[in-house]
């Protein structure tokens, strides 16, 4: 039992474990951000464009009812409610679109750095030992002038 509880210890505290909890808690923040952006902004001029503010209430209706067997639940209506699909289907391309975007403009700072590092324009970072070693000799040299 304790090799037990140390090999889940050892699992549970691994560097890649650990970042995927950030990863599930920032996806899970992101979510939020996508769907307000959904409800708040993409519905609203879905619902100017086309008359209609959700996909939601959207089927395709295979088997009617008569009125009457409505009224009294003695039939049921076959319906394929694909508008519920298609909401999903939009959230997704929106999440996969602002993750493309992301990822490449992380990879475009990341080209960028890598070229300012490789011509020089933008310095290194030094150890503290380093630059303690040129100060000194600054020093040294305004003191023998």
């Amino acid at each position: 039992m304790k090799q037990l509880w140390k090999d889940f210890k050892a699992f549970a505290l691994r560097g890649v474990v650990l970042d995927l909890a950030v990863a599930v808690v920032i996806g899970a923040a992101f979510k939020a951000i996508v769907d307000s952006f959904v409800n708040d902004v993409f519905t609203p001029i879905v619902a100017a464009l086309f008359g209609k503010p959700d996909f939601t209430d959207l089927g395709l209706t295979l088997r009617h009812c008569a009125p009457a067997a409505k009224a009294a639940k003695s039939c049921r209506q076959s319906v394929v409610h694909y508008g519920n699909f298609l909401t999903q289907i939009t959230n997704f391309v929106i999440v996969a679109a602002a993750v493309f975007v992301m990822i490449k403009a992380f990879e475009r700072l990341r080209t960028l750095r890598l070229l300012a590092v490789e011509t020089g324009e933008v310095p290194v970072a030094v150890d503290e030992v380093t630059l303690l070693t040129e100060i000194r000799d600054l020093l040294r040299e305004q003191a023998s002038e």
